[in-house]
């Protein structure tokens, strides 16, 4: 009787989660007709329905890797559903099919197209022009000059595309044409960085595991069986235009050029992939594309990739990589791939504890729910602060699993794509994705998987001054809002995204926030300071003198992908001086100032930008009390506009804080507000860039709004795997990466901020998250935080001094300050007392 009541709570929990139904019932009293009707059924005819779909086993222990696991009780329906791996060059996805799984392969230098010089050296006098003209009021004319003569022509191909490796096929057989699968489970183990998956056929448990070894730079594949010869399958690769070789019984190699689809000679990297089989008993055989196993005990597949980006020869690389580890075990390949990956993955530690049960399901919290049902309930008003828990550590999985020291930088669509023509090619777009992906590197603890991103803004100087001179006349180096494998610099595009020269500001800000975070000397001196130096060169010499105001300005520019009514009315994206680029200026040349202080050196340079920022226009604040996006009040065509550029002080800088700037801070919220009522944080088309408005809320101390747009991000913008959706109802075979890593970022600061000159506890505290604890969250001066706090209220923190800086700590209106040792811990209670 236990058992058919179990049975009948998980059926009717499922109608309540289940779309189909919640949309056609439009009473509570239809829905419980469909209880009684379900509960007659039962008791009628004896109806075995499973209870185990919903794990109701109220002895059940606690499962401690609960906000650590991603799992499902069946394979992925689409490719946007499967569950990611990687090593931060090397990347696969797998769906978890039982008859057919497919393994999606990526590997990070794989691009078309080759180094192209689109730098128009008459875009000079466009430039000079359309800044007369936008002084003058003629916004419409100076964006048609913009749009015709500055960038490159628009039918021309100028940034490249990150292409898909291709799919590994597993067909496999069970010798029986009714296959019967029980128990299926499929999941991702974040503390281990493992996919896999296991069910019952015929009595016997098959299994399935996947990860990407950043120690031995290899994909393995395994899959086992309980019984005996009971693993046959064909393994079958697909990729088009590919060469597709079974060379060996045990090899199968892939090759060829990643050209665009329908031109041989439009260039890019020669690839290679080699997958061998490794078997347990039972017999491989050649296949077409591919190769078999009959009867087999178990089968290890060993994939390794590589290509000529760097130079080097892919097939002589790839037989070198499966040489290397030849001789090593599974097992040892496993758990130094484990070791390696939590060496990173275990620096934090966050818990969400659900302090009030959800009345539909008991033990909602204890991992008993799969993920896409965990989701789902979340959008029915089920609370589970656990799953931002897991949200959290998803995105730290994800930059891990895709930006380590010495890969390509986290592009566009989070280097996970299955197509060999994705939308927007895949690119780095440098107007707000990319660094949106590398928001979580320094406050999660994850610092040395930031310099990716380092390293593509440094690789963009040698093009980057091309550029500059030719098109601006001007020092330094310069790249506009999207860039490639071969490090693009000149303008592409329409003016409204286009025509937006801050790449280098804003990544040498990065880099510059690396050192706050760290106090890397070395690293600042040798590879940061070099690189602000050259983008505050560039700055100094693209300032104009506005002769309405009298100040320097910047422009022609946009405030990214927004657009305006011009005085005349007509809808126009370039002006002079959005506040975006001034933030950025500001924020670099202030940068750059103090790091000739830490390094002493160049005086003169450091003058001279004290002087420009002595002249810089200030950020504007409307009649509204809104702050203005651009210098002029403008009217916006979009006020629900996905970008929220303008706010970018609030997201990044110090720039506006509540105790600095008090004004700037008020009008940073009210011009959030008026973006959010009017739909921006849950545009229907793009949605990504939530990120750009939980993030700000977070800044602006508003918890509880950050907490929404978290929520709305979580439960009616993602995957079942946790992805953020990208272009809903358009195409669904991208997943909008920026959004999971930004908002990973705000998750963290809303427990902790250390932007201010200070390090402040609980600063944005959503009351539905008001119990929990962090471990090893990191701050700027060099310093790791603890917290406990239960009711919305500090229970305890500890300050970890790595560098041995004195250190501030605020906690509502109280400050206390402390001198550190290097090393050393610094505990402290609810009130601020040491401990």
């Amino acid at each position: 009787m236990r058992k058919l009541f179990c049975t009948i709570i998980a059926v009717l929990w499922e109608a309540a989660l289940c779309r189909d139904y919640t949309r056609k019932i439009a009473t509570q009293g239809r829905f419980l007709q469909i209880g009684f009707v379900t509960l007659a059924i039962a008791i009628c005819f004896g109806h075995s329905l499973s209870a185990d779909r919903f794990k109701l086993n109220q002895n059940a222990k606690p499962d401690p890797k609960a906000d650590l696991m991603l799992w499902y009780e069946e394979p992925a329906g689409e490719w946007v559903e499967s569950l990611p791996i990687g090593n931060g060059r090397l990347l696969a996805t797998n769906q978890g099919g039982v008859r057919h799984e497919i393994i999606q392969l990526n590997e990070d230098t794989i691009w078309s197209g080759k180094i192209v010089d689109w730098n128009r050296e008459e875009a000079y006098e466009a430039l000079q022009e359309s800044r007369r003209l936008i002084f003058e009021g003629e916004y419409a004319k100076a964006q048609k000059l913009v749009n015709e003569d500055f960038s490159k022509p628009h039918h021309a191909h100028g940034v490249q595309t990150y292409q898909t490796l291709g799919d590994l096929h597993l067909y496999l057989e069970y010798g029986d044409k009714t296959l019967h699968a029980t128990d299926y489970r499929r999941e991702l183990d974040l503390d281990e960085a493992i996919s896999s998956v296991s069910y019952k056929v015929d009595g016997a448990t098959y299994t399935r595991e996947l990860f990407s070894s950043a120690v031995d730079q290899a994909i393995v594949v395994r899959l086992s069986c309980d019984q005996p010869g009971k693993i046959s399958f064909d393994a079958v690769f697909s990729r088009p235009e590919a060469k597709v070789e079974a060379v060996a019984k045990d090899l199968l190699v892939i090759s060829g050029t990643a050209t665009d689809r329908g031109n041989p000679n439009s260039g890019g990297v020669s690839y290679e992939s080699q997958i061998q089989l490794k078997a347990t008993g039972g017999k491989l055989t050649k296949v077409a594309s591919g190769l078999g196993v009959k009867e087999a005990d178990e089968v290890e597949l060993r994939i390794v990739v590589a290509t000529d980006y760097h130079g080097d020869n892919p097939s002589r690389v790839c037989k070198q990589q499966l040489k290397a580890i030849k001789g090593k075990s599974h097992d040892a390949i496993r758990d130094d791939h484990i070791k390696e990956h939590q060496r990173l993955f275990r620096r934090v530690e966050l818990k969400l504890p659900l302090t009030k049960k959800p009345r539909r399901l008991a033990n909602f919290r204890h991992g008993f729910v799969p993920t896409d049902q965990r989701i789902e309930a979340l959008r029915q008003g089920v609370p589970d602060p656990g799953l931002f828990s897991l949200y959290f550590q998803f995105g730290r999985y994800l930059l891990i699993s895709s930006s380590r020291p010495g890969t390509q930088a986290v592009n566009l669509w989070g280097k996970w794509i299955n197509t060999i023509d994705p939308w927007f090619n895949a690119d780095y777009h440098t107007n707000i994705n990319i660094q949106m992906n590398y928001w979580p590197a320094q406050v999660g603890n994850l610092a040395e998987c930031h310099t990716p991103f380092f390293d593509l803004i440094d690789e963009l100087r040698p093009q980057g001054r091309v550029t500059a001179q030719k098109v601006y006349k001007a020092r330094g180096f310069v790249a506009h809002h999207a860039t490639d494998a071969w490090r693009y610099t000149a303008p592409v595009g329409r003016a409204t995204h286009g025509m937006w020269v801050m790449t280098p500001a804003w990544g040498a800000y990065h880099m510059w926030l690396h050192y706050l975070y760290t106090e890397d000397r070395d690293y600042l001196s040798k590879k940061t300071y070099p690189v602000m130096k050259e983008a505050a060169e560039f700055i100094a010499d693209y300032l104009v003198v506005d002769p309405r105001t009298g100040n320097l300005t910047t422009g022609p520019s946009t405030s990214p992908e927004n657009s305006f009514i011009a005085p005349n009315g007509d809808k126009c994206s370039i002006s002079m001086g959005p506040s975006m680029d001034l933030q950025l200026v500001e924020a670099l040349f202030k940068a750059c100032i103090e790091a000739s202080e830490v390094l002493g050196k160049d005086a003169d340079f450091r003058e001279e930008l004290e002087g420009l920022l002595a002249r810089l226009q200030p950020l504007q604040i409307g009649e509204d009390g809104r702050l203005m996006e651009w210098s002029l009040p403008f009217k916006e065509t979009e006020p629900e506009h996905k970008h929220v550029a303008h706010l970018w002080a609030m997201c990044e800088s110090s720039l506006i804080t509540p105790q600095d700037t008090p004004e700037l801070f008020e009008a940073s919220l009210k011009s959030l507000d008026f973006r959010v009522e009017h739909g921006s944080d849950k545009t229907p088309v793009f949605r990504g860039n939530t990120g750009w408005i939980a993030q700000a809320y977070a800044r602006l101390l508003e918890g509880d709004k950050a907490y929404d747009v978290l929520e709305y991000l979580i439960a009616d913008s993602s995957y079942s795997n946790l992805f953020a959706t990208s272009v809903q109802g358009l195409r669904r075979e991208m997943w909008e990466t920026d959004a999971n890593l930004g908002c990973t970022a705000t998750i963290a600061e809303l427990f902790m901020q250390s932007y201010a000159g200070y390090i402040e506890l609980l600063p944005a505290l959503p009351e539905a998250l008001n119990t929990g604890s962090v471990k090893g969250l990191s701050a700027q001066g060099g310093f790791d935080v603890d917290l406990e706090w239960a009711k919305g209220k500090l229970v305890s923190a500890t300050i970890h001094s790595k560098n041995g800086n004195p250190c501030r700590v605020k906690l509502g209106d109280r400050i206390v300050e402390f001198d550190t040792d290097a090393g050393k811990s610094y505990a402290f209670d609810a009130n601020l007392n040491r401990k």
